[in-house]
């Protein structure tokens, strides 16, 4: 997964490391600089995700890092924690970057355990569609949480406005129909970007496809009406030489989600892959 991230990524991290010490670094000045190693322990059961933006942050900070266990393993306790990598370097240095990559490792690992559990899920049932996260992430802080979300091995959904053309009820309110928001969303949005509606019933999945959707979004749909819509969905418009992408949305949780499993769902996307999410505790230890 590293290799999908950018040099991009230095700039959030200078940031959030300039958020943390915006003048100077009162308890740096205490520690001083002589050199030191620090151990980073996992203290609870999940998924480890954010190795590349801890990197980041320890790089920038003159800092070298060891990692024990590889992103995207399971955390062993032992004991209560488990050694997950050390860091060496000046000891103002190893502090200054302590709670910045530590809210990193918890927060994307956290959303990487859920994500995992999703997706384990979905294989004990036979589901092969994806399962998916949302935008209802974290401002600031997205491309952490969707990066988690590959790790845990669910599909990151799109990334932002301008991955997807998504047609939600205030665009067709604001346009008049469904037809109306396709056809400028065509216009602008070329033959590159895909787009999707958001229907509250089969009719308006109906005039979504006719209109020229590639996917279509079942909204608040009850695990049985989901599963009947998307079955006469397919088939009425395969006899018609189109295939289209189903989408369950709203409303689905962990504890629901195995209700609305189903080969005429392509995929089923959940905010609660980012919202809620548990943290993963870590620590950071200066060895003495």
């Amino acid at each position: 997964m590293e290799n999908l991230l950018t040099v991009s990524i230095s700039s959030f991290i200078k940031n959030w490391l300039v958020e943390d010490i915006p003048s100077f670094d009162y308890g740096g000045y205490v520690v001083g600089s002589s050199l030191k190693k620090a151990t980073l322990y996992g203290k609870a059961k999940g998924v480890l995700a954010g190795v590349p933006f801890v990197n980041e942050v320890f790089k920038q900070l003159g800092c070298e890092i060891e990692w024990f266990l590889e992103e995207g393993k399971e955390l062993v306790l032992d004991n209560g924690r488990m050694v997950v990598a050390q860091v060496s370097g000046p000891a103002c240095r190893l502090l200054q970057g302590e709670r910045v990559a530590l809210n990193i490792l918890a927060r994307c690992s956290g959303v990487a355990t859920r994500s995992r559990k999703l997706r384990n899920m979905a294989d004990e049932h036979g589901y092969t569609g994806c399962i998916a996260g949302t935008r209802k992430t974290t401002p600031g802080f997205r491309l952490v949480e969707k990066y988690g979300m590959l790790v845990g091995g669910i599909d990151g959904h799109r990334m932002d406005l301008s991955s997807m053309i998504m047609l939600k009820d205030n665009h067709v309110w604001s346009t008049g129909s469904i037809t109306n928001a396709v056809k400028e969303a065509k216009r602008v949005g070329g033959f590159s970007i895909k787009i999707e509606v958001e229907c509250q019933s089969i009719d308006e999945a109906n005039e979504a496809i006719s209109a020229g959707a590639d996917v279509v979004m079942l909204d608040n749909f009850t695990p049985e009406q989901l599963k009947a819509s998307a079955r006469e969905l397919k088939l009425d418009w395969i006899t018609k030489g189109k295939q289209v992408l189903v989408e369950a949305s709203g409303g689905i949780t962990e504890e629901t989600i195995v209700d609305f499993f189903s080969p005429e769902v392509d995929i089923i996307s959940l905010g609660s892959t980012s919202q809620g999410v548990p943290h993963i505790d870590f620590s950071l230890k200066i060895n003495h």
